[in-house]
């Protein structure tokens, strides 16, 4: 997430951009936003349409907490991707009961109906606009009829770079459209979108998107 609008300009290899500062400031971003408290309910809701043992993936998943932690401790099997070594090794050590990757999650492939739902929490604003559509339609396909996709996507378009992310002379990338694209962008995939949040943060905020894929 970005507390403020970052100059739009070319960083070279945006994942590897990515990838470096999530690796320099794991301990820092844990610091500066309250994903426990932030999350709390998002997972309660989750986990109130979980059949006990249900298979999770979490693209994105940082350093394990709070999602593969709690999704864990309430029975559930996690699986958690991440392209931060750094934020990997720390969610190994932190939930031992999940299974964790280091990987880029467009490059991931699942049978179809692998999962009975998916998260991803402050990681699809990471990519690349044109990888985004591509990865929401696999991602449709990953889960079993009537699987839950939680997803948090920018409210207004914004593509760029913070050269001093968190204060900390460590550089951060986000690219995103607006929250309208991608609602289109779900339904483009197949999603049918069963709620719509506004999560504020500071002078701004992003947008929970909870969807499924369709029963038919």
């Amino acid at each position: 997430m970005h507390p403020h609008t970052p100059a739009a300009e070319d960083p070279g290899d945006p994942k590897d951009l990515v990838r470096r500062g999530y690796d320099a400031l794991s301990l820092r971003y844990e610091e500066a936003f309250g994903s426990d408290t932030k999350y709390r309910d998002w997972l309660a809701d989750l986990r109130g349409r979980l059949a006990t043992g249900s298979r999770v993936l979490d693209l994105g998943c940082g350093n394990g907490v709070p999602v593969a932690r709690d999704l864990t401790a309430a029975g559930h099997r996690v699986l958690g991707v991440d392209l931060s070594e750094v934020q990997v090794r720390r969610a190994r050590a932190r939930v031992p009961g999940a299974e964790f990757r280091r990987d880029d999650i467009t490059a991931l492939d699942f049978p179809e109906g692998s999962f009975d739902a998916v998260l991803a929490l402050y990681s699809l604003i990471h990519l690349p606009l044109g990888e985004q559509l591509p990865l929401l339609c696999r991602v449709v396909r990953w889960l079993r009829p009537g699987g839950s996709f939680l997803v948090t996507v920018g409210r207004d378009a914004l593509t760029g770079t913070d050269e001093d992310w968190l204060g900390s002379g460590v550089a951060m990338w986000w690219s995103h459209p607006d929250a309208a694209t991608s609602r289109e962008w779900l339904r483009t995939a197949g999603f049918e979108v069963r709620e719509e949040r506004f999560v504020p943060e500071g002078n701004g905020g992003h947008v929970l998107f909870v969807a499924a894929r369709p029963l038919g």
